[in-house]
C-alpha cells in the first residue's frame, strides 16, 4: 500500500519500464500483459488486439451426432504439444508455452484430462483440454484448449462435451478457451442458451518495431510499400519508417522514406501494436484514430487481416 504522498509519481510506470527493459535485453521484441488497468497501460504503449469472453453453455445444447470417421482418444498434453503449435499457425497472436507450462496448469487444475480428435487415418486435428469444478448448480465442465483443424472436428469435440449432460450441467469454455470469430455461436444457432461474461482483454506491445516486422509472418500474396509515421508512448516523439512487404516477408527501415515524401499514414505504439496483431478492419481503423488516406490505411490493414488475433493462454 502507497502512501498518499507518494501517489501520482508514476512508479507504476517505473516499474513496468524496468521489466520491459529486463525483457528486451533477452531479445524480446513484443511484450503481453493481461491487467484492469488498461488506460494506464495504453498510455505506456500497450493495446489490445481483440474482446475477450467467456462462455458458460447448457451441457444440453451441445448435444449432437459428430462423423462417425472421428476417433476420440485420451492423450498426454505434452505429445500434443506439436498439433497445438500447428493449429496455432493459423492465428496471429504471441504464442509458445514453455515447457512446465502442462505441469504447472495440472496443478492449477487438478484432474485436467486432455483428448485427441483425428479423423480416421490421418494424425490428430483438435485437441481438448477439460477438467471438472463443484459449482452451486452442480457439476461443471470447464474447457481450458479447444483447437480444432476444420469444422467437421470442431462438431466433434462440441458433441463429446454434449454427452457429458446426465452428469454435468454447464460447460465453461474458458476466456482463453475458444478461439475468436462464430465457432460457437455456430453450433448454437437458434438455441439462445450460451451467456458470454466480458473480461479485460490481453494486452500487447511492440518493443522493437523493426525486428518484429523481420519475425512475423506475411502474406504472400502482398506487395506493398507505404511511409509510416509511428509515434512513442507518452508523446515521446515520433519516428518515421519505411515498411516494405513482400512476397511473405518485410522489413520496417527507420527513416527509409525518400526526403520530401509525406507519410502514408500516421499511428501510435498502440495502434501499430494493434495493427501488427492484426487486430483492425478498416471502419474499426478510422474510429481508432489512424490518420491518412482512405485507400493507404486499406493497404496498411490489408498486410496483416489474413489471420485474427488470438492469445490462447492465460497467465
Amino acid at each position: 500500500m502507497r502512501r498518499p504522498e507518494e501517489r501520482g509519481d508514476r512508479l507504476a510506470a517505473r516499474l513496468v519500464s524496468e521489466r520491459v527493459r529486463a525483457v528486451q535485453e533477452k531479445g524480446s521484441v513484443l511484450a503481453t500483459l493481461w491487467t484492469a488497468s488498461n488506460r494506464y497501460v495504453r498510455r505506456l504503449g500497450w493495446e489490445a488486439p481483440a474482446q475477450v469472453f467467456s462462455w458458460t453453455v447448457p451441457t444440453t445444447a451441445l448435444k449432437g451426432s459428430a462423423a462417425e470417421t472421428v476417433e476420440v482418444t485420451h492423450g498426454d498434453s505434452a505429445q500434443l504439444d506439436g498439433v497445438r503449435d500447428g493449429l496455432a499457425g493459423r492465428w496471429n497472436g504471441p504464442w509458445q508455452r514453455p515447457q512446465w507450462w502442462g505441469s504447472w496448469q495440472q496443478e492449477q487444475h487438478p484432474g485436467l484430462e486432455t483428448y485427441a480428435f483425428a479423423d480416421h487415418g490421418r494424425d490428430p486435428g483438435g485437441v481438448l483440454s477439460v477438467a471438472t469444478k463443484s459449482t452451486p448448480d452442480g457439476r461443471q465442465l470447464v474447457v481450458h484448449d479447444f483447437w480444432a483443424a476444420d469444422a467437421m472436428v470442431a462438431d466433434a469435440m462440441f458433441a463429446f462435451l454434449g454427452r457429458h449432460h446426465g452428469r454435468v450441467a454447464t460447460v465453461l469454455f474458458e476466456r482463453t478457451g475458444l478461439p475468436p470469430g462464430p465457432l460457437l455461436q455456430r453450433r448454437l444457432a437458434g438455441v439462445g442458451a450460451a451467456t458470454a461474461r466480458f473480461w479485460h482483454p490481453w494486452m500487447l506491445r511492440v518493443l522493437d518495431p523493426g525486428r518484429a516486422v523481420e519475425l512475423r509472418g506475411w502474406p504472400v500474396h502482398v506487395d506493398d510499400e507505404l511511409v509510416l509515421d509511428l509515434s512513442a508512448p507518452d508523446d515521446a516523439g515520433s519516428c518515421r519508417y519505411l515498411l516494405n512487404v513482400s512476397a511473405g516477408s518485410a522489413c520496417l527501415t527507420p527513416g527509409g522514406a525518400r526526403r520530401g515524401r509525406t507519410a502514408d499514414v500516421t499511428l501510435t505504439s498502440g495502434q501499430f501494436a494493434l495493427w501488427y496483431a492484426g487486430g483492425y478492419r478498416s471502419p474499426a481503423a478510422a474510429l481508432a484514430g489512424i490518420r491518412g488516406e482512405d485507400s493507404a490505411i486499406g493497404r496498411l490493414l490489408a498486410t496483416t487481416a489474413d489471420r485474427e488475433p488470438w492469445l490462447a493462454d492465460y497467465f
